[in-house]
Order: structure tokens, then sequence, then C-alpha cells
């Protein structure tokens, strides 16, 4: 089961990365954000940082959908995210090796190829 200390320390092993000052966790390349806590909206609710969910990018939506509908208990989406190429990951069914693979995918979608010279 993954955390968010997990989030952060595998985002910080990754080439040019920042972390932004955030109530959760807020990693970005490039200015680019790539994994970050949910910032869960609810109806006459104040907005309340998960740190136990991370939004993740995917890329496109194609790559969403596949998650979506492959891993229904493991990823989610709200309509706040529609259109956007962004998943919900809950970390407590994840173990550390997927969260790093699903961490180390979404910097190299957003990473540009000028940081990284191939990588």
């Amino acid at each position: 089961m993954a955390d968010a200390d997990d989030v952060r320390h595998l985002a910080l092993t990754l080439p040019h990365v920042v972390e932004i000052d955030s109530a959760g966790f807020d990693f970005r390349v490039a200015d680019k954000g790539f994994v970050w806590s949910y910032p869960e909206r609810r109806p006459g609710h104040p907005r309340v940082i998960r740190t136990d969910i991370a939004v993740l990018y995917v890329g496109d939506e194609a790559e969403k959908q596949a998650l979506l509908l492959g891993e229904p208990d493991v990823f989610f989406t709200t309509p706040a995210y529609h259109g956007l190429p962004l998943v919900m990951l809950r970390l407590e069914r994840v173990n550390v090796d997927r969260l790093g693979e699903l961490v180390t995918d979404a910097w190299r979608m957003r990473v540009p190829e000028s940081l990284v010279g191939g990588q």
C-alpha cells in the first residue's frame, strides 16, 4: 500500500522535479504538473486536499479510459476532469513499485526532451 510519502519520495528522485508549496503534494517538471494531491470539491463544502488520492497526468483520453475501465477500483475521475488527460489514483490500492511506474510515466509525458536528452 502506497501513501503520500511514497509519492513525494518517488517524484523527487526524478530529474528537474520541483515540489510546489501546497496543503498536500504537488510536483512539476518544467512548470508542468504531473502528480498532485486530489482537491476534492463537494457542493456546499470547502475544498479538501486529499493526500490519499493522487491526480496523475496520463497523456491522452485513450490512456485515461484504459486505466478507468481496466482498474476501476484503483482509478477514477470526476466531472471536473472531463476532457482532461488526468486520472485519480487511490494510493492505498497500489504498491510502491506500481506507484513508481505511474509517477515515472506521468513525468516522462511532461518533461521536455531538452531536459532529458533522450532518457
